[in-house]
């Protein structure tokens, strides 16, 4: 789901800034057993994807304060979210950017892969 999101982002401009979820972060939106593989390894692996040019790792809630320092013309967003939805729109917006939704349909998650693992019989 990330690469094809990744993919679909690289479309919509020269260059792909991809921002990570401090692993703090990922803690307090998911719980005490998240992040599955911590933040230097997630940015590395996204960092390896031929169309990322640059990754970042955020400990805020949004990436509003790193939208406003960036200020991309595209901000792009995977497919659980619609335009209206984006909380970085008007950040956006308010210097000329555009959202756009890109990617495959959010019908994967690493929470559902964990699910499913922990449902396994591995005796």
């Amino acid at each position: 789901g990330h690469l094809r999101y990744l993919q679909g982002a690289a479309e919509h401009g020269d260059l792909v800034i991809a921002a990570v979820n401090s692993d703090s972060s990922v803690r307090l939106a998911k719980g005490a057993t998240r992040p599955i593989v911590p933040d230097f390894e997630r940015a590395e692996l996204v960092a390896a994807l031929g169309v990322v040019d640059w990754v970042v790792v955020f400990s805020e809630p949004t990436v509003v304060h790193l939208i406003e320092k960036i200020r991309p013309d595209v901000h792009a967003k995977g497919t659980d979210y619609r335009v209206d939805t984006v909380v970085e729109r008007s950040s956006v917006k308010a210097f000329g950017g555009r959202v756009e939704i890109v990617g495959d349909p959010k019908d994967h998650s690493t929470s559902e892969l964990v699910h499913r693992l922990k449902d396994l019989d591995c005796e």
